[in-house]
């Protein structure tokens, strides 16, 4: 029984594993596949069971099945997998940082001398094997983790030093990666859920006291416009399942109306249909002039939504890439450290065609789409 095994390998690790699949099936073994990403089932599986609202809503066989129908038995309606070209253009820079170095709680330096920039509109997409420092970067942004050296710059402001409240109200949002340990408190009803990052934000607290209707007002509409499952704002977080605590989470913190969000695996562990519904949330906000950095293990995802996409590997950045000109397997190249060839265009290549080396996260990239 393998559940979700493909989460953190790159799409060439993916293939092996998926050779190895093969060979047990060959040898007579029965294997039991879970996962979220359709072409994962459509690709590996003999025969496909939908679960929907923990019942198996039904079975398909795997070679003659479409995305099409399994995204409808999973969410009960037609999923728009393509979405339209966008009419907006990135703006200036709404956050800005250079030469950042963190460490671990293990004192082990895990973000190297990183330097990028995310305009106003734009979102800028950081793929990377997990571990690569995906986190200390974001905990570093958001103020969860301080900055060893460097710069953190926020719309014209040094905010290297400053508290995370300091940053919420200033406008920096944030969907952490682990919703069980930093984004909700399971004991707590989704009433109080709701109020965690707006305890000194207008209209849920005024004059130091807490306007509770305003907060349940919040919570059921998270809770409505997310479909979060029950539909009671009363219940205790712990009691949703993962999927549906995640779309709780992602609500709250995009109703923020920040200025940047940083998005760390916003769809983990959600179902098609709100992914989709996420995804648009997130180019609402992109087309509205917020700037969003998003780290995402979901390759499809980082480069359905990015304007640009900056490849971690081992605490730096070996490359800035437009999403338009990179395949699946050129992503996996680098992030495993590889380099890819000269005919894919880079954002960061000099004029020689060559890997250019300084700032790459911070090199603007067109887009054919208008981008």
């Amino acid at each position: 029984m393998l559940d979700e095994p493909t989460a953190v390998l790159t799409p060439q690790e993916v293939e092996s594993l998926f050779e190895v699949m093969a060979e047990l099936t060959d040898r007579g073994r029965s294997l039991v596949f879970i996962t979220h990403k359709l072409e994962e089932a459509m690709a590996v599986a003999d025969e496909i069971t939908v679960l929907r609202d923990g019942k198996a809503v039904g079975t398909v066989d795997g070679d003659a099945t479409t995305r099409q129908e399994l995204a409808r038995m999973m969410v009960g309606r037609d999923v728009l997998f393509e979405s339209e070209p966008r009419t907006t253009t990135p703006g200036e820079p709404i956050l800005d940082v250079s030469d950042l170095v963190v460490h671990d709680d293990r004192g082990l330096a895990q973000v190297r001398g990183v330097d990028l920039t995310v305009r106003r509109g734009e979102i800028l997409g950081v793929a990377g094997v997990e571990g690569n420092g995906q986190r200390e970067l974001v905990e570093a942004i958001t103020g969860l983790r301080s900055a060893d050296e460097g710069r953190v710059g926020f719309d014209g402001s040094d905010v290297t030093t400053a508290s995370r409240r300091d940053r919420i109200e200033a406008g920096i949002a944030y969907v952490p990666e682990d919703r069980l340990v930093e984004g909700l408190v399971l004991d707590y009803d989704l009433v109080r859920n709701a109020l965690l990052g707006n305890q000194t934000v207008e209209p849920f607290v005024s004059g130091g006291f807490v306007d509770w209707g305003a907060v349940r007002d919040h919570a059921e509409s998270i809770v409505t416009e997310y479909d979060v499952n029950p539909d009671d704002a009363d219940v205790r977080a712990e009691s949703l399942s993962g999927g549906n605590q995640q779309k709780f989470l992602v609500g709250r913190e995009l109703e923020h109306d920040p200025s940047l969000l940083v998005a760390a695996h916003p769809t983990r562990g959600v179902d098609i249909g709100s992914i989709e519904f996420i995804h648009g949330r997130l180019r609402e906000m992109r087309d509205a002039g917020v700037g969003i950095l998003l780290v995402s293990s979901k390759l499809d995802e980082i480069q359905q939504l990015s304007d640009r996409i900056a490849v971690l590997y081992e605490g730096e950045f070996v490359a800035v890439v437009d999403p338009n000109e990179v395949t699946e397997e050129d992503l996996g190249l680098l992030m495993a450290g590889q380099s890819i060839t000269n005919e894919v265009t880079t954002a960061g290549d000099d004029e020689t065609g060559g890997r250019a080396t300084g700032s790459p996260a911070d090199v603007p990239t067109e887009r054919g789409d208008g981008r």
